[in-house]
């Protein structure tokens, strides 16, 4: 789909709309009848895609969680 810069203006809510309903992909904006620009809807990746992202990218030592009652006593004036 294409639009021009007065359009988009005027429309900029309606081509919205047309982009959240999924009725389009982009649209292009154009001046004098030469594309300018795109105007394109953002998906969001679903949370369950992000958890584990980082899988097998790093390693924690075997001591990880080797200063943890320490650091909790530091937070917590060592009431638990």
């Amino acid at each position: 789909m294409q639009v021009n810069i007065l359009e988009a203006k005027t429309e900029f809510s309606k081509l919205i709309r047309i982009l959240e309903s999924r009725q389009e992909d982009s649209i292009t904006v154009a001046r004098n009848g030469k594309p300018v620009a795109r105007i394109v809807r953002i998906d969001d990746v679903p949370v369950a895609n992000r958890i584990g992202i980082a899988q097998g990218k790093f390693k924690a030592p075997d001591d990880f969680d080797a200063d943890n009652e320490e650091i909790a006593a530091m937070l917590t004036d060592g009431k638990l």
